[in-house]
Parts: structure tokens; sequence; C-alpha cells
């Protein structure tokens, strides 16, 4: 008789999960609040218009191709991707605008062309940027910190001799000091700590390890769009016998003895060997979890960023426009110390523009555009939010207008909105926080919940709140080390 497996969430993370379990000979159940699969990693349709609803950027494929090959199937039949020829492009208020090419020698060419920044400066920081890769990932990627022979193993002795160089006593911020001569620059690098809901001018520098992943190995685009990532590893998990319930929150994970025994939905408990949680570790902890022992250390953590989303359809077509877009700040530091110190909104915020449209065209009617437009903003401390969003929709407007030459608000023809209070109702998120707990200390990474709980057997974690962090190739690497030790 097959060993049963609960997940609660099908998040790209849960979903993951249950590939790994069905492929283990588990009989696999995920249980689902939304009436949809993907968590955060969803879509949306207005008017003609589809858009990517959640994270935009594609890096790390072979992740998602991973589970298609342990599954023995052929990824292509199932998903496909490109790799961009540009990452992304860049403005600013001054009239500066920077192609950041795929390939580094064009993009270090680029860079001095246009900033006067010498090219050997993008050649280092992106050699020192694999570096922290190649010595880190094996690490804090694809082990538990939370056991003894991920510190005891020949990576992590070879990682110890090279901690002074890996960015752990120094600010990303003062690391992009040292590397580059032009302020346009060092905002552009520091731009990375946003990838995990982090401040530039507080996380470690070992967060430079994220351009390796956009430039080293490069930036890509699944043909149908993000969304199709949930949908073909949805279909995969299906064809491999995992039964779905959508609409069925869970109420509570059933611990009897110190161990989980399985979950109660509705009125009914459903038993079961194992249970993962794919849900906010830190909502978990507050509902299903609740009379359990709460890991207040890790609860209390200051929570990361979250977003402020105006999915826009608009009736016109901008060449300058490419998939991934960034208009700056002029103040950079100013608009992290509103987000993490004041919770409030900087009234220049670096606008982000995705816009996937121009490499699939049916996103949009003829000559018109898909603009995800998105600001990084507080999570949910209860504040005025609607005050917030109209004066950050008039501000981004304004941004807009001053650096394309246009005038936006009238090519707006169909609108949505997503703020922080919407993501936590969505998606369970602690606060409408995009990655949970922050990274913007250097013990971050080791006050992340762990992959499994210390005190319930038979318990698991899964997802961007927990070990290694969030962003989907971090969620699918949790799911990954979670199945390990449940092999273990």
């Amino acid at each position: 008789m097959k060993k049963k497996a609960l997940i609660i969430g099908s998040g790209i993370a849960g979903i993951s999960a249950s590939i790994r379990l069905a492929m283990k000979g588990y009989q696999v159940e995920v249980f689902e609040a939304n009436h949809y699969p993907g968590g955060k990693l969803s879509e949306l349709e207005i008017g003609g218009y589809r858009f990517d609803a959640g994270p935009s950027l594609f890096t790390l494929p072979d992740q998602v191709e991973e589970l298609f090959r342990l599954a023995g199937k052929n990824p292509k039949e199932y998903f496909e991707y490109i790799k961009l020829p540009v990452a992304c492009h860049y403005f600013w208020e001054d009239g500066t605008r920077l192609n950041a090419f795929a390939e580094v020698d064009k993009f270090a060419e680029e860079v001095e062309n246009k900033l006067g920044e010498p090219a050997s400066h993008i050649s280092e920081s992106l050699r020192q940027s694999a570096f922290i890769y190649e010595h880190l990932a094996p690490l804090f990627m694809h082990r538990s910190l939370h056991q003894i022979q991920t510190w005891t193993n020949p990576d992590a002795l070879k990682s110890y001799l090279k901690m002074g160089k890996l960015g752990i006593f120094s600010t990303m911020n003062e690391a992009n000091e040292k590397l580059f001569d032009n302020p346009k620059l060092v905002q552009l690098f520091n731009r990375y700590a946003t990838y995990n809901g982090s401040n530039p001018y507080e996380t470690p520098a070992t967060l430079n390890i994220i351009p390796h992943l956009e430039f080293n190995i490069g930036a890509y685009f699944p043909k149908k769009g993000m969304h199709s990532i949930t949908q073909s590893l949805f279909q995969l998990s299906k064809d491999l016998g995992v039964n779905y319930h959508f609409n069925q929150k869970v109420e509570e994970v059933l611990v009897e003895d110190k161990k989980a025994v399985g979950i109660k939905v509705a009125s009914e408990s459903i038993h079961a060997d194992l249970v993962i949680n794919n849900m906010d570790m830190v909502n978990a902890y507050k509902t299903i979890l609740r009379k359990q022992k709460q890991p207040k250390l890790l609860l209390n953590q200051p929570k990361s960023s979250s977003a402020l989303i105006f999915y826009w359809g608009i009736t016109r077509n901008f060449p300058e426009l490419d998939l991934h877009n960034i208009f700056f700040s002029d103040n950079y530091l100013e608009e992290f110390d509103h987000i993490f110190k004041k919770g409030s909104i900087y009234h220049d915020p670096t606008v982000y523009v995705n816009i996937t449209s121009v490499y699939k065209p049916d996103d949009a009617p003829k000559d018109c555009m898909n603009w995800f437009t998105m600001i990084n903003v507080p999570n949910n401390q209860s504040q005025d939010w609607d005050k917030l969003i109209a004066e950050a929709r008039k501000n981004i407007i304004h941004k807009l207008n001053r650096i394309l030459k246009t005038d936006v608000e009238p090519l707006i023809e169909v609108e949505e909105i997503l703020d922080p209070r919407k993501i936590e109702l969505k998606t369970s998120s602690a606060q409408g926080a995009l990655y949970g707990n922050s990274s913007n200390n250097k013990f971050a990474a080791f006050l992340r919940h762990a992959n499994y709980s210390s005190s319930i057997k038979n318990l698991y974690f899964c997802g961007g709140s927990v070990h290694p962090g969030g962003g989907i190739p971090l969620c699918l690497l949790s799911a990954k080390i979670m199945s390990e030790m449940i092999e273990e």
C-alpha cells in the first residue's frame, strides 16, 4: 500500500514537491484555498490583455527542466523558453538609457560608452559574482542549513577559507561602491537586492550572487509566458497521479504524540504519513499550527518588502521598451528608507515595467501593450493604502511621462491593481511580504525556517518563506531539499 503525503498549498514549491514525492512512490494530495494553482505565479486576463500576475523574471531554467527529466519526460513536450538577448532596459531622469545585453562583453562596452565606466569593471563584478555563486550556492541554495552534514561536507570546508571574499562582512552597496565609479552603475547593481525584497544599504554583499544568474547564466522568457511554468508543472504532476483539491482551506495540521498525522479540512480529518506545508510560514503558525510550539525568533523577524502593481492595457506601442524595463529613482537611498524605515512610498519611486507582449504578441490587442507596472513598497502595517496607492499612481504616471516624453493616462484602456493587502489575502503571505523574512542582516540566511519541523515528526516545509528563500529557483530548490530529507 502506498504511503500518503498531503501538501498544503499549490504554489510553485508545492507543485514541485508533489512531483518529487509522486516519483518516490507516494500517493500525493494537494489542498489549495484558491480555485487555481500557482500561488503568486498566476495570471490575469482583462479586456483582451493577459498579464503574468506575479514573478516576471525567469532564471535557472534547469531547475524546472529537472522535474520533467526526473519524471522521464521531455521538457519540451510541456514547456519551452528562449534566452533573452537583453536582460533589461534602464532609464534615468537625465535622459541616460542603457541596454543590459546578455553578452557580457557587449554589456561592458555599452556601460563604457554610455556611462564612461571602464568595461573591465563589469567583467570584474561578474567574475566576483560567479565566485560567490561557486562557493555559496552548494551550501546555501542546495542544502539545508539546519543539518550538521551541510557544515562538514567538502563544499562547506572549501568555502570557510574564502569567507572574507564572499561579501559577508560588507553591505551590497558598500561592495558596489568599491567596484564602480559611476553612481548609476552602483544603483543598477544595488537593484538586485529587490530580487528578494531587501535593502541594498543593509543586506550583505553576498547577494551580489544574483547578477551571476542573470548575466553569466542568463535571463529567459517562457514562450507562453511565466504562468506556463505553473501550467506545465501542474500538468506534469497530474500526469503522475497527483490529486488536487481546490477551494479547500486547511484548518489545522493534526498532531499526535509530536507527530503530524494529517490535516483537518472543514469538518473532515484526513490522515497521512507526511504533511508538507507550502503556506507562508508565519501565517501557517498563526492558523493551521496555532496549537503547536511557536518559533518566536523566526516569526518576529522583519519581513521583506511588498509590491504595488498596476496592470495596464496600453493602447500604443513603444518600440523603445523591451520585456524588462527599469525607470530609476533619483534618490535610491531615500526610496529604501521610505520602504523599510518609514513604512511609506517615496514620491519618486523606481518603476519596473514588464511587457510580455514584446515576446508574446497575443498578450495584447494589435498595436497595444500589456504593462505590468510595479514599484517596491513596504509590507502591510495597516497604512492608509488607498491614499498611498492614489499618490503612487499619480507619481508613477508623471515619471513615465517625463522619461518617455508621452502622456500615459489616456493610453490606459484597462486597469487592475494588486497591493500588499490583496497579496496577503490571495497568497496568505504574512503582511503581504513577497519573500517572507527580509535579508537585511548578515544572519538572515540562518533566520529562515528549516525545511522540516524540529519538534513535529513528519512535518515538512517548502516555499519562499522558508530556506533557501523566495523567487522561482529558490522555491523549487526548497522542494528539492525537503524531498531529499524525506528520502533520508
